[in-house]
């Protein structure tokens, strides 16, 4: 049998799971042990399919939408947020509900809020289609937000009164393409409010600048995280703007086409914010299998961020 070619691995960090998803799971976990299974979530808790199979697993349903929770059960609401009708529709129903929306996803929806009372039309820089713009969207009534997806929209923009308006952002994206929009923004309306403090997260903000000091001085990455993951989509990216062009999402050990990895000497990993650490630990395994392997640590910063429980479930 050939020796096997040496691979040196080195580990983003910060990488994986942030303190919102950390919350969001330690909420369905705690609603299992006390109110026992089954408890309903409504949409993927985080968008992680191998955490979400483990809550199923544990007891937890997962609906699209409240009308396939039935009645008298308990029911969470994604990390991600939720329009205001959600909650509104659960109350209606007497339905009692854990909101797990990240803290830091709240604040955007607050800010939104603030700008709408001071008669702002509000500008959301995000992408169409994502649970966390859903619901930032749903915050207010119909017509009093308008959704920026690119440096074109915001380049198209018309309104008839420049001095109303706000922005606000998703939190999970990408810093460099964010900065442009917003640059264009308070170029074309001077006048345009501001956010009191970064809408883009801590977490997120960290990940995309740990990967870009692995992504100098590695020949791959990949990335750990699901294809519907907004934070994990955008490391990708990152990378290859960064320079290392061989960097891809994958879920899982499994889905790694070793194939493209051929011939490399150095291999970088990183997660998103809802992959948790054994599906990297997997991966390392899986690269002990086929090469010899050292793995060393790049840490930007040690992340020490924690979020409350909902009072419904502080011991």
């Amino acid at each position: 049998m050939p020796d096997k070619a040496e691979l040196r691995i080195v580990l983003a960090n910060p990488r994986g799971f942030c303190a919102g998803v950390d919350r969001a799971i330690e909420i369905v976990e705690k609603a299992l042990e006390k109110y026992g299974a089954p408890v309903y979530v409504r949409h993927e808790i985080v968008h992680n399919k191998f955490v979400v199979d483990r809550l199923r697993d544990m007891g937890a349903v997962f609906v699209d939408e409240l009308d396939a929770v039935p009645d008298g059960v308990p029911v969470i609401f994604s990390a991600h947020g939720v329009p205001k009708s959600v909650p509104e529709a659960a109350e209606s129903r007497n339905l009692q509900y854990l909101d797990a929306t990240c803290p830091l996803v709240s604040k955007v929806h607050r800010g939104a809020e603030r700008h709408h009372a001071d008669g702002k039309h509000i500008l959301l820089i995000g992408h169409a289609g994502h649970p966390e713009v859903i619901g930032t969207m749903g915050q207010l009534p119909p017509g009093s937000m308008t959704l920026i997806e690119t440096e074109e929209d915001a380049e198209k923009l018309e309104y008839d009164h420049p001095e109303n308006l706000a922005f606000v952002t998703q939190t999970t994206l990408s810093l460099d393409d964010t900065a442009k929009i917003i640059e264009i923004l308070q170029r074309r309306f001077p006048s345009i409010s501001v956010p009191k403090k970064e809408d883009i997260c801590y977490a997120t903000t960290n990940r995309q600048h740990a990967v870009k000091l692995i992504a100098e001085q590695t020949d791959a990455i990949l990335v750990l995280g699901a294809p519907n993951s907004s934070n994990s989509n955008r490391l990708v990216e990152v990378a290859k703007r960064e320079g290392c062009l061989k960097s891809v999402l994958v879920e899982r050990a499994k889905d790694i086409d070793w194939s493209t990895l051929e011939g490399i000497k150095s291999l970088g990993i990183t997660a998103g914010a809802s992959a948790p650490e054994v599906l990297v630990e997997e991966v390392i395994d899986a690269c002990r299998e086929r090469y010899n392997v050292t793995v060393e640590t790049i840490t930007l910063t040690d992340e020490n961020v924690t979020f409350k429980l909902p009072r419904q479930l502080a011991s």
